[in-house]
């Protein structure tokens, strides 16, 4: 695909957010920026998320590694739902009751300033690095499919990416946020769609046929029971890791809960939550789909597979459909493809950027109990200072990153949300009361317990962890705050 080209479809896509932005923020004040007045509809809501949840990670991972997980992800996903219903039905009546902006504000109510504060930065330290890399993944997409050709180096390039995002979000916030991400959804879901067509058609498949060829491809196996604990693709690990994940990376995160809050009450809320779990399984049986067909074609046609499997899909759009053999379906998925990458990235990303610009203003700036130009000011400030510090962090990333990027992410989050797990788990399961001053100190520990004790079991015992030192991080926290609980 001509750098040119792909240029021009990045500016003609950002003009589009940002002529949206423009008009969602008129008359915007600090409540539009953090609640959107409470206003905006379930069903815009539920298919926005999609694209914040799915990511450019999942975008370009999830169909590379087919290949050699099989459809094994599924049965992380089907965890997902488990957590998605623990989070209508326990945790968002929760935060509707106490009518919080920030749901760290649950911390304040049950232990105390320090489990606040503590429970708020956790969250902007997670948020920050899970963020980071996701927009890693698509800065390398872009990197190669325009900057590179152009010989714009990768830091300008990054510096581009996030100032774009500040550029559409720094009036309108959430409010915008919302309308963005459901068109950057759809976006996204048309770029797979698009891809599925292609390859079908250049297969000699109907959709039928298409369907019955994935499932019958060896690369479908879903569950995988025999291999005990220790296996990495084991049903119950995947499983039971898919359902916390969800917990803490969703209902224990500001970005995808401050979507939710933007409802008009917990009914409406509660019914964008199950729509988008129905929605969700959906779209990634369409991602894992995909991969399936992505190494059928390629073995069909004798080319070969990239080392890294995140470059699968990446190298299948721009380089190989968009040859001129393939037409104008071919051009169509590369150009569908670019903006599926750059729509799937930018809605977690916008929202992140949207969410840690209130978890810390309302935390830690203390903006509800300021005038209305002091918070604006305020609010201001720090969302430029979280879009240098994403700067800051990319390129750190991209110095250090060795493993894969879907790993990285959820090994990120196992460590830093896990506290988080513990303190919520603790305040909502037990009526016990904590020691507030020691709560900052019990949460740095875990994660440092648990890392050592990671290194010390599969070094000697040969067992290999995967996500489940979540639980291991957050079990650490309820035992510290057992420990120094307070008298009631």
């Amino acid at each position: 695909m001509s750098p040119y080209l792909a240029l021009g479809i990045l500016l003609i896509y950002f003009f589009i957010l940002i002529t949206i932005s423009i008009v969602t923020s008129k008359g915007a004040d600090s409540n539009s920026f953090f609640t959107a007045n409470k206003s905006v509809p379930w069903w815009l809501v539920a298919f926005g998320m999609i694209g914040t949840s799915i990511s450019g990670v999942t975008f370009i991972s999830v169909p590379g590694a087919v290949g050699a997980k099989f459809f094994s992800y599924f049965q992380m996903v089907l965890g997902f739902t488990v957590g998605y219903v623990f989070i209508a039905t326990v945790l968002m009546p929760l935060y509707y009751k106490l009518n919080l902006i920030s749901i760290y504000g649950y911390l304040k109510t049950r232990f105390g300033f320090w489990s606040y504060k503590t429970g708020s930065a956790f969250f902007l330290l997670s948020r920050t690095l899970g963020s980071a890399v996701r927009l890693y993944v698509a800065a390398k997409v872009l990197q190669i499919a325009i900057y590179d050709p152009l010989g714009v180096p990768f830091e300008i390039s990054v510096i581009l990416t996030i100032l774009l995002i500040w550029v559409y979000t720094f009036k309108g916030g959430i409010q915008t946020i919302v309308i963005t991400d459901t068109l950057q959804t759809f976006f996204l879901i048309s770029a797979v769609a698009m891809t599925i067509y292609l390859i079908s058609n250049q297969l000699g498949l109907g959709f039928s046929e298409m369907a019955s060829k994935v499932y019958n491809s060896p690369m479908s196996e879903t569950f995988f029971f025999s291999g005990g604990w220790g296996d990495a693709k084991n049903f119950f690990k995947l499983f039971i890791s898919g359902a916390f994940i969800a917990i803490v990376m969703t209902g224990l995160d500001q970005d995808l809960m401050q979507k939710n809050l933007t409802c008009k009450n917990i009914k409406e809320a509660q019914k964008n939550m199950f729509w988008f779990t129905i929605t969700l399984v959906i779209v990634n049986i369409m991602f894992l789909s995909l991969g399936a067909l992505l190494y059928m074609y390629a073995y069909q046609k004798g080319i070969e597979i990239p080392k890294s499997t995140d470059d699968l899909y990446p190298m299948m759009a721009l380089k190989v459909f968009s040859g001129s053999e393939f037409g104008l379906a071919g051009i169509l998925v590369g150009v569908t493809f670019l903006i599926g990458i750059t729509a799937a990235t930018y809605a977690s990303s916008d929202s992140a950027l949207t969410a840690l610009t209130t978890a810390f203003s309302i935390d830690f700036m203390d903006v509800e109990n300021k005038v209305e130009a002091q918070r604006m000011r305020i609010k201001n400030r720090v969302h430029i200072a979280f879009s240098i510090i994403f700067v800051i962090v990319i390129l750190i990333f991209n110095k250090l990153n060795s493993t894969d990027v879907i790993s990285a992410v959820y090994q990120i989050a196992s460590y830093t949300y896990g506290p988080l797990l513990g303190l919520f788990a603790y305040g909502i399961y037990t009526k016990k009361p904590v020691i507030d001053k020691y709560v900052p100190f019990i949460c740095i520990a875990a994660p440092i317990l648990t890392y050592f004790t990671v290194m010390l079991v599969e070094n000697n015992f040969g067992y290999k962890f995967g996500f489940e030192n979540l639980l291991l991080n957050g079990l650490y926290t309820i035992i510290g705050l057992m420990i120094f609980r307070g008298k009631q």
